[in-house]
């Protein structure tokens, strides 16, 4: 008894550290492959509590082993933005202007039943009342509401019944969404004129986000980065 409790106790100091350099995340917020590292953990630290028989060197090495590989794809991913998509898809939208993309939806295989579920959590029961949706990498579905269904504010009196999709990413870390522009309805020509205008180039850019009405913010790279 005394050797499973002690062997538990280690354990639990080797995953908890483990997973603080996977960094930290709520369940509900890991990737695929940061959920597919933690099942993996949890099944081979139970093997060695379990069967006292099992050296417990054969329940370090594979947890160790699968965090470094962990790690490694977040530094790949961090680096490469086509690696970064194969491992965790991109987020995808849903509701545009109000109207269902369904072919979307079946290339996510979402169905209304999934879509109403996520509307209910985050209280919202008419789907005439969503202006845009949008499904993140890990599953979780977030709602703007059309204008005539937002909380007002104070900057909202007298304001009109209109609204927009919110702005896109096009350049991430010195690299170009082609595929948010063409969603946006710009061109590679619109880009680099906004970018003339800011006196910089792609990969000068950090960070980059527009909207269909060609309003843009830009946040340049810090030197060094």
């Amino acid at each position: 008894m005394a050797v499973v409790l002690i062997r538990a106790c280690i354990l639990y100091i080797i995953i908890t550290f483990s997973l603080r350099l996977m960094g930290k995340r709520q369940l509900g917020e890991l990737q695929p492959s940061e959920l597919v590292v933690t099942i993996l953990i949890s099944n081979i630290a139970a093997i060695p509590v379990e069967d006292s028989s099992v050296p417990m060197i054969m329940g370090i090495v594979p947890i160790l082993t699968l965090v470094c590989l962990d790690v490694i794809v977040s530094q790949i991913m961090l680096k490469s933005t086509k690696f970064r998509k194969l491992m965790i898809g991109s987020p995808r939208v849903i509701i545009s202007e109000g109207n269902i993309i369904q072919k979307e939806m079946r290339r996510l295989r979402y169905t209304i039943d999934d879509l109403t579920e996520a509307m209910r959590e985050q209280q919202i029961f008419d789907i005439t009342q969503v202006h845009y949706a949008i499904v993140e990498t890990n599953g979780k579905v977030h709602f703007l509401l059309k204008k005539d269904f937002q909380p007002a504010g104070k900057q909202d009196v007298g304001a009109g019944g209109t609204t927009d999709d919110p702005p896109a990413v096009v350049i991430r870390d010195g690299i170009e969404d082609r595929e948010q522009l063409k969603n946006l309805g710009l061109g590679h020509g619109w880009l680099t004129q906004q970018l003339r205008e800011h006196d910089a180039a792609v990969g000068d850019v950090f960070l980059m986000t527009a909207d269909k009405n060609g309003c843009t913010t830009i946040i340049k790279r810090q030197e060094g980065m």
